[in-house]
This record gives structure tokens, sequence and C-alpha cells, in this order.
């Protein structure tokens, strides 16, 4: 954790984890993925790895393999059993987790709602913003004495994007090269007049976990890449029948074949090097 220190970033005073615990020597990873609703395996003959992080525990256990030559480690963010709603996940753990295993690229696939005709089920969308709709989750890392202000203008790596693009075409899955999700609190569903007005904004998608799981990455200088596999219309589309958890995970399940077509072969042709502004987020941020 020395490189979080020099940036400022320490643990809070309520550190739960023992000494021995702090001082664990934790096996290394290059790529992170966290696995979203209906999504929980990636890695054939995994090492299951506990991570402890001073900010409680992770969604689940990590799981560390490898994929065309690359390191990755897999976490499902809603727990291997699905038993954390959206605003119940402790996105700084999972992220924290991330960072202790050396990963500084993570992909992060979710199921998301459409906004417009266009993006149909079963479309990946490569976002390139978002919009907070959430509150009272914990989303920074610098709760003080250091105040440290973050940009969050462009919050998804170009980088990771372009790749993630060009692969998901290079597969034949129908995707979208850019954007925005809205980020509302859930459990439950949007009413139409939500809906409505998010799509009279001119956004693209809604979901429940991206924020401040992407932000959270910026502030560790994690590479962030969003893939929103579209698995129904909101509720405000006309002629529509609202969206139900049965008809989510129906495509879900249908697509997680494409999720890990695009994974498997996105991650080892993401470059070795980084040369994005992600990596030197922390600059000139803090007072």
């Amino acid at each position: 954790m020395a490189m979080l220190y020099n940036h400022a970033v320490t643990p809070p005073e309520h550190d739960t984890c023992t000494e021995e615990e702090n001082e664990m020597e934790y096996p290394k990873a290059e790529i992170g993925v966290f696995g979203g609703s209906g999504f929980y395996e990636l890695i054939d003959d995994p090492t299951d790895i506990k991570v402890n992080t001073p900010f409680g525990a992770p969604s689940s256990h990590v799981t560390i393999g490898d994929i065309g030559g690359r390191t990755v480690a897999f976490l499902p963010r809603h727990g291997s059993d699905h038993s954390l709603p959206p605003h119940m996940i402790n996105y700084r753990a999972n992220l924290w987790a991330m960072k202790e295993l050396g990963v500084t690229r993570i992909i992060g696939p979710n199921a998301c709602g459409s906004l417009r005709h266009a993006i149909e089920p079963g479309h990946f969308v490569i976002c390139d913003q978002f919009v907070d709709r959430t509150w009272g989750r914990p989303d920074t890392f610098f709760d003080g004495p250091v105040t440290t202000h973050v940009s969050s203008a462009d919050p998804y790596c170009e980088t990771m994007r372009k790749v993630a693009y060009d692969t998901a075409i290079g597969l034949g899955i129908p995707a979208h090269s850019s954007g925005t999700v809205v980020v509302i609190q859930g459990p439950r569903f949007s009413t139409r007049s939500e809906s409505r007005w998010y799509a009279s904004q001119g956004w693209e998608v809604i979901n429940m976990t991206q924020y401040p799981e992407c932000y959270l990455a910026r502030e560790l200088e994690i590479c962030y890449c969003n893939v929103s596999l579209i698995t129904d219309y909101d509720a405000g589309a006309e002629g529509i029948k609202p969206v139900t958890n049965e008809e989510v995970l129906r495509v879900v399940k249908e697509n997680n074949e494409n999720v890990k077509r695009l994974l498997h072969a996105m991650i080892p042709a993401l470059p070795a090097e980084r040369e994005c502004v992600c990596a030197t987020a922390l600059e000139g941020a803090s007072f």
C-alpha cells in the first residue's frame, strides 16, 4: 500500500484488520474484472484469495487466474450468491482489494436498461460518461484531513474503451462506442416518469452500480472500462412492458457467453504500458 500512502490515501481510523492481516502478501494480478448480475464465473481453474481491507470485507473472495497470458483477478460485485443489493455493496473494499493485488486496469461489465429504442436488449454499450443519481454511498477514499479533488470529467479510460469496442465489433457482438449511463439508487426500478425524464436528458443507459465503482477506481489511479450489457428497455419506453427482474436475468443468461468472449479477447489486447490520464489522476489533486 506504499503507493497509496504517497498520495495521502490512508486507511480509516476504524481499521478492523489485524497487524498480521495488514502485512499479508497477496498474489499479484494485472487486470481486474467485476462481475455483475448473473455473471459469477470467468476464469478456469482459479486460485481463491481472501483479501482484507481497512474498509471491511469485499463482496466476495477474489479468484485469480490467467487469460491470454495476463493475470486476472475476478470479483462478483453482488457477492458469489448475489446477496448484496446495489446500495449495500462495499464499493471501497472492492476497489481497495483490487489495488492490494496490484491491479492497474479494471473491466466492469454489468446489466443495464436501455433508454433508447436503437439500443436493444443484447447490445453492449461502452460508456464514456455517467450521471450520478445515488445517495448515501461512501464514494471517496479521501475523507480528510487531506482535501483532494480528483477530476471525473472523463471517467472511463479511453484506451480501454477503444479496445473494448473494437474487440466487440471484431467478434460480431452488437456494440455502441459511447453512451451516458445514469446511475440510480436501486433496488427498485424507475417509474415511467423518471425513465422518461432520464431519456429526455439524452442519456442512453440506466444502471444501479456504476457509481461510485468507476470513480473510486480513478481515485486509486486504476484504469476503468464499463461494458453495459443491455437486458431490457426501461419503463419509459413507449409500447414496452415494464422491466422485471426475471426478464433481466433471462437476457443476462443468454448473453453471458458473449460477455466471456469479449473479455477473453479484450484482455490480451490491452497494451502493456499505460499512457492514459488514469495513471496520474492524483497529480495536483491534493491541497
